[in-house]
This record gives C-alpha cells, sequence and structure tokens, in this order.
C-alpha cells in the first residue's frame, strides 16, 4: 500500500504548513509565495499536486543516512541540481562544475544536510514550470523557501522512517 504524507497550509501564514504523516502532524516550511498550481521558476511558491518521492541525498560528513524505502545516496560537492530552463538538463541531478545555472547541493548552511527529490515536473521536465523541489531542513528561523517542504531534521527522518513514498501538496483553503 502506497504511503502518501499531506501538506495543507496553514490558514494564517503563507509559508507555513502542516504536514500529516499517519497520525502525526509536523511543522512545515513552504515558499514564500504559499502553494499554486501554476508553478514557474523562480516564484518562490510550492507546487500543488501528489508526486512521487524520487530519492534521498545525505551528508555523510554530518551526518548519517535516513532508514527509508527511498533510494539513498551520499552528496559529494559536485552534486548539484539544473534550474536553467535553457538546459537540456534542466531539473536533474548534475555532476559539477556545470556552466548550466544550477543549485549546489553540497550547501554550507545545514539545509541540504537531508534532502529528498519530489518527483516534480520530472517526466519529462517542462522548461520553466519549476525545478529543484525538495523536501529538506528547515532553517533554524523557519524563514520560507523557495518552493521546498522544509522540516525538522527529527521529523524528515520520522517521514523517511515511516515508508512514505508520495507527498500531497494542497492549496491553501479559502
Amino acid at each position: 500500500m502506497e504511503t502518501i504524507i499531506h501538506v495543507w497550509p496553514t490558514p494564517d501564514s503563507r509559508s507555513h504548513a502542516k504536514l500529516h504523516c499517519g497520525h502525526t502532524t509536523m511543522a512545515a516550511v513552504i515558499g514564500k509565495n504559499g502553494t499554486t498550481d501554476q508553478k514557474r521558476e523562480g516564484d518562490m511558491a510550492t507546487p500543488t499536486g501528489q508526486f512521487t518521492l524520487r530519492k534521498v541525498y545525505y551528508r555523510a560528513d554530518r551526518t548519517h543516512p535516513p532508514v527509508t524505502t527511498l533510494p539513498v545516496e551520499a552528496l559529494t560537492p559536485h552534486d548539484g541540481w539544473c534550474d536553467d530552463p535553457a538546459s537540456p538538463q534542466y531539473n536533474q541531478h548534475i555532476t559539477l562544475p556545470d556552466a548550466a545555472r544550477h543549485e549546489v547541493l553540497w550547501r554550507e548552511d545545514d539545509l541540504y544536510n537531508l534532502v529528498v527529490v519530489i518527483g516534480y515536473n520530472d517526466a519529462p521536465a517542462l522548461p520553466g514550470f519549476g525545478s529543484a523541489i525538495f523536501m529538506h531542513l528547515q532553517r533554524p528561523d523557519c524563514t520560507p523557501t523557495e518552493g521546498c517542504v522544509a522540516l525538522t531534521e527529527q521529523d524528515l527522518r520520522a517521514v523517511l522512517r515511516s515508508g512514505a513514498t508520495s507527498i500531497a501538496i494542497h492549496a491553501a483553503e479559502n
């Protein structure tokens, strides 16, 4: 049976949400501009819909691998994610250096010490419709993401342990 986690924006903030995993509710942070069903590159919004959780990356120099049924891979300083709509590698893992605009996965901060690739706009990727949508760690001050879903490390590890294979991101209720 497929395990689906659900993300619901909270009514009092565009960038805060509740993530439901089984019988547990966790505080989550989403995009600065809330959720959207019209996701575009750089809009600072989290896409709505149901998506497969593809893979987990982690910083082996900072943390241990999670317990999960998903594929797991340790990050290296050469890991990146292409967010350049003009590149044929748009919304894909890439090896750095790369000339296309990209995000570095080996970050100085702790956000990607544990990061889950959400299967958004990847089958195939449509240029400009959004890239690098992940579940990753929250900033200590819980500031908004650029479109990802962020959790505490404890909560993200619990989600991965649950056997979740999909995420449903819902629109804000009016």
